[in-house]
């Protein structure tokens, strides 16, 4: 399906002006899903950039919001995330143009903004138990502590000193909440329903699947999906790879494409 693009802003948002890119498929039904998606870039990038997962996601009938969450704070938490719950919290009371009063509203984000989809979910199921309809979560940056056995790979992809950097400015508020770290949150129940994406040559696997592993004993509904080794998967986030990502007639990689499905089947788009 053919994919329009455009930027808006959300002026009436709680924090403040909001930017966007919308990607949205000529063809979207009514009841469209909406996903509010948050980019990586290891939480020191900031402003619109092209999103090829949101263009995927959009090409199965997703109406897709990428938000330039750190613009207005600076990218230190807690800012990311307030913007985040602030522009969730405004379509959750009013779809602002984006679908209808009968779309599903889902997040997601990749990386680092993995991490914010993640943190934004926990507060969404504190305060907005049953406005948040799904979570999707491609490699979410999770452990500030980055011991995990995968992320051992992550000095081969170039990404080790960059994702410490990142964590580093993250986290340079002085606070490490469940919300900034939402891989140490002790209280997981009723968070809502997540599809999990990785891939084996992913360093963040291991705690994306030990997220998806607290999510399951916690009672969430989960799907993870992990690609096999050699797709490129961890070009989404700027990771250096033996085998460069390779386009299909849609002009996604397969590994893109692969999720998008997934996102499909879990949401019943």
């Amino acid at each position: 399906m053919p994919v329009e693009i455009k930027d808006m802003t959300f002026d009436k948002v709680a924090i403040g002006p909001v930017s966007a890119r919308v990607y949205q498929g000529a063809e979207f039904a009514k009841g469209a899903p909406i996903l509010l998606y948050f980019h990586g870039g290891a939480f020191l990038e900031e402003g619109l950039r092209p999103s090829p997962v949101a263009e995927a996601i959009a090409s199965t009938g997703a109406i897709v919001a990428v938000l330039d969450y750190g613009a207005p704070g600076g990218g230190v938490f807690p800012k990311p995330l307030e913007v985040g719950f602030s522009m969730f919290s405004y379509l959750a009371k009013k779809r602002a143009g984006l679908g209808d009063r009968k779309s599903p509203l889902i997040i997601g984000g990749e990386e680092a903004g993995g991490n914010i989809a993640a943190g934004v979910a926990l507060k969404a199921r504190d305060h907005f138990a049953d406005e948040l309809d799904g979570q999707v979560l491609f490699s979410p940056l999770l452990d500030p502590f980055m011991g995990t056995a995968s992320f051992r790979e992550s000095e081969a992809l170039g990404m080790s000193q960059r994702w410490a950097e990142g964590w580093s400015h993250y986290l340079s508020g002085g606070v490490c909440h469940p919300y900034a770290a939402p891989c140490l949150c002790s209280r997981l129940a009723g968070v809502a329903p997540a599809l999990v994406v990785s891939a084996e040559d992913d360093p963040l696997r291991d705690e994306a699947l030990g997220y998806a592993d607290c999510l399951t004993a916690a009672g969430v509904k989960v799907r993870r999906h992990v690609l096999p080794a050699g797709t490129g998967w961890p070009e989404i986030y700027g990771g250096k790879t033996a085998k460069p990502l390779t386009g299909l007639p849609s002009g996604h990689p397969p590994g893109k494409r692969r999720s998008a499905a997934s996102f499909r089947v879990l949401f019943k788009i």
